[in-house]
């Protein structure tokens, strides 16, 4: 893991969720104004699930209508569509896209199941197997999402594609700090996205312990835009959050809390911080032994609880992304946060775990 104090810094952040497009509507969903995003499950789905977190279709028709879409998946429409509103929600942010500079790592469980299940069955169905729609392939490789986002937005830079299930948002950011500090890029974008279909909810509830609900199934995509912490200042760059460190470890049967606990540890101990310092926490709502860890940890210190999970469903492959978003989004609403840390916390029941420290910077001033 790489851990520099000032080495890395998350300059801008979009989304797009269940309450819409762009940072905005997911910014006023986390004001307090709104109610969670759930809504009926499509009757031709025919999966156990009542209610799921579904992204609006409006949200993503600018993208689905434009020539050369007919065989894009959800997933990838997610990814193109939130990638295209950060490139083109400031100046400067297409700037940067420009040349071989600007990367693209892309979180996900793997890819689009749907995509996967529906070519699968069409070669069984077919009179013979090799009797399948050929656009529709690129869309069952994992990589998908990530390579349409760059030919749709000209990225020229490296890209690549992490698979981590819940963890795979702190696994993008990671691997982007990685190709900042190995100078393989100048800037990167970085995120994770996760669909819902039908063929994820079967799966979900397959998987399932038996006789435990789960959260509402969600989808989305967030991404960000992370860059050098250079010492000179760069005309129209807005710091938002230093990113301090992300750290990672793996348990066996019951043993999250201490695995997470000592995720956490670590990761102070590298920042050199203290517990004392930290003033929000993200969890990824995990579950009991999530929470075990964080009050091992934190104590009886009051801190600010931000819990996107509540609002737009359990995201999977993107729930630390937005994690990291709504952590973001609550900072810019106050003025306290200014200098202090926010912990974000995942945990994946395939055994892994997974935190982060950031700093908020002041105001979100450009240089």
């Amino acid at each position: 893991m790489v851990t520099d104090n000032h080495g890395t810094v998350i300059t801008a952040w979009s989304a797009v969720s269940p309450f819409g497009l762009g940072p905005e509507a997911f910014e006023a969903a986390l004001r307090g104004g709104a109610t969670p995003a759930a809504s009926a499950v499509p009757e031709a789905w025919g999966v156990p699930e009542q209610e799921v977190c579904r992204v609006p279709d409006d949200a993503l028709g600018h993208v689905l209508s434009r020539k050369g879409t007919r065989s894009m998946d959800r997933v990838t429409a997610l990814a193109v569509a939130t990638v295209g509103r950060l490139l083109d929600d400031r100046e400067r942010h297409g700037a940067v896209a420009t040349g071989e500079g600007l990367a693209l790592v892309l979180g996900t469980t793997t890819g689009s199941a749907q995509s996967m299940m529906d070519f699968t069955r069409e070669s069984f169905l077919g009179k013979m197997p090799f009797f399948v729609d050929p656009a529709r392939f690129p869309n069952t490789v994992m990589n998908c999402a990530a390579g349409q986002s760059a030919i749709w937005h000209c990225l020229k830079g490296p890209n690549a594609t992490v698979a981590g299930g819940r963890i795979a948002g702190l696994h993008a950011l990671n691997y982007a700090r990685r190709l900042l500090r190995a100078g393989r890029a100048e800037a990167v974008l970085c995120g994770a996205v996760e669909e819902l279909s039908r063929a994820r909810c079967w799966l979900e509830w397959h998987s399932r312990p038996a006789g435990e609900s789960g959260a509402v199934s969600g989808e989305g995509c967030a991404v960000f835009l992370v860059e050098l912490a250079a010492a000179t200042p760069v005309p129209g760059r807005r710091p938002l959050a230093d990113v301090l460190t992300v750290d990672f470890g793996t348990f066996t049967g019951d043993g999250a809390a201490t695995a997470l606990e000592a995720c956490i540890g670590r990761a102070l101990h590298r920042a050199t911080l203290t517990p004392d310092t930290i003033w929000a926490v993200a969890p990824s709502g995990a579950g009991e032994a999530e929470q075990a860890a964080l009050d091992a940890v934190l104590g009886s210190r009051a801190t600010v609880q931000v819990r996107p999970v509540e609002l737009i469903g359990d995201t999977r492959a993107a729930a630390a992304a937005f994690q990291i978003a709504a952590v973001l989004a609550v900072a810019a609403e106050r003025p306290d946060p200014a200098g202090r840390l926010a912990l974000i916390t995942a945990v994946d029941a395939e055994g892994v775990v997974g935190c982060a420290l950031l700093r908020i910077r002041p105001g979100g001033q450009e240089e």
